[in-house]
Order: C-alpha cells, then sequence, then structure tokens
C-alpha cells in the first residue's frame, strides 16, 4: 500500500506542489482518476486558482467582508424574530 502524498508549502511563500498518486496493483485507472480528483479537492487547489484569477484590492475585500457581515447579522436576527 503507497501513501498519498499532500500538498505542502515550502517556505511558507504559499507555493503548493500538485497532489501525486501512484497506481496500486490492484487498482483500475478510473479508480486512480477518482482519487487523484478527491486529492485535488482536499488539497484546495482549484478553490485558490479560481479566487486568484482576478485581482481583487484590499478595500474591496473590506467591503466585501462588510456586506457579509451585514447579510450574516440580518439572517441570525431574522431567524431570532422567526423562532420568538
Amino acid at each position: 500500500m503507497i501513501k498519498l502524498r499532500r500538498c505542502q508549502n515550502f517556505n511558507n511563500k504559499g507555493v503548493n506542489t500538485l497532489p501525486k498518486v501512484t497506481l496500486r496493483s490492484d487498482e483500475s485507472q478510473e479508480q486512480l482518476l477518482r482519487r487523484f480528483s478527491r486529492e485535488v479537492i482536499k488539497s484546495r487547489l482549484l478553490t485558490d486558482v479560481r479566487r486568484k484569477r482576478w485581482f481583487v484590492s484590499k478595500s474591496e475585500l473590506n467591503r466585501i467582508a462588510k456586506k457579509k457581515a451585514a447579510r450574516r447579522t440580518r439572517k441570525t436576527q431574522k431567524d431570532l424574530q422567526q423562532g420568538v
């Protein structure tokens, strides 16, 4: 049985290695592909790529965070009012 290698950061610079899987003796190509796709999802590599596709300024990130917080508080207040 061969262990899977997880993504590891080098020197805390945010550089990730790609997930790697090796073919087991009793494993088909489809199973290997399924296992590899699970490892990619676990490593959050695609989510990072999608998030970094466009540059977002610091002020825009702050604005988005404030909007999310406002939505969250409105939702909790609404849930509290309906529950009472």
